[in-house]
């Protein structure tokens, strides 16, 4: 089987990933809108939060694995690591758009706010503009090897910025709750709640898994096409 075999064949597990967990998203829209309670306090707008919170785990998780990735990349120097980052990076971007898309429609019934320039909400912009920035760089460097060596210096850049975000709530005063999972306590939400929003967690996840590998996959096939060019000129 040839590399751009196996790319293929990559792209076409990931498709099927994909498709599992976007039913399964269904699943979860239905299950939250018919099946959960509403907040008492908050209302119906609550229900954002089980888009809102996988969403933004699924943002984190990829730039903890591109930043994971990178620290891995400047250790071995083998591309396949770098484009793997790549991926996770442009995925985790996607997620970023939902969850800073959700959170001010959130915000905005709940706290009478679009936005606050607090230290969650502030260093979570600041992540996805990184990443924007890691996209850009990536586009603009030409050399291979370059590239991949500035783009580990932003994802170990972005790696830092996971848990401070997380603990943003704990160092400062914010809007936002304390986490309602992540923490040394019991989880501080109704069962039925809990396990939409874990249901939730685990279908953004697998959702995570299938965009990377087709957008690694993606990255294979380009590398054979500009392997196979420079060959021919």
């Amino acid at each position: 089987m040839t590399r751009r075999d196996r790319a293929l064949a990559l792209a076409r597990r990931g498709q099927v990933i994909t498709g599992i967990a976007l039913a399964g998203l269904v699943g979860v829209f239905i299950r939250a809108l018919v099946f959960t309670p509403i907040e008492r306090t908050q209302g119906p707008a609550q229900k954002i939060f089980y888009v809102h919170a996988p969403a933004a785990w699924a943002a984190l998780l990829a730039f903890a694995i591109t930043g994971i990735l990178s620290l891995i990349y400047l250790w071995l120097k083998d591309r396949k690591i770098d484009s793997i980052a790549a991926a996770s990076a442009e995925v985790g971007l996607a997620f970023s758009v939902v969850m800073l898309t959700t959170g001010p429609i959130w915000g905005k019934t709940v706290w009478g706010t679009w936005w606050s320039w607090d230290a969650r909400l502030t260093s979570t912009m600041f992540i996805f503009l990184l990443f924007i920035g890691y996209r850009v760089m990536r586009g603009a460097v030409v050399d291979p090897e370059m590239r991949a060596r500035f783009s580990a210096v932003i994802g170990i850049m972005g790696l830092v910025l996971v848990p401070f975000i997380h603990m943003t709530v704990y160092l400062f005063r914010t809007l936002h709750p304390d986490p309602v999972l992540l923490k040394p306590s019991s989880p501080s939400m109704p069962g039925v709640m809990l396990v939409t929003l874990l249901t939730s967690v685990g279908v953004f996840t697998v959702l995570y898994v299938g965009f990377v590998m087709q957008r690694y996959a993606i990255a294979i096939l380009r590398d054979v096409k500009e392997e196979a060019a420079s060959a021919v000129s």
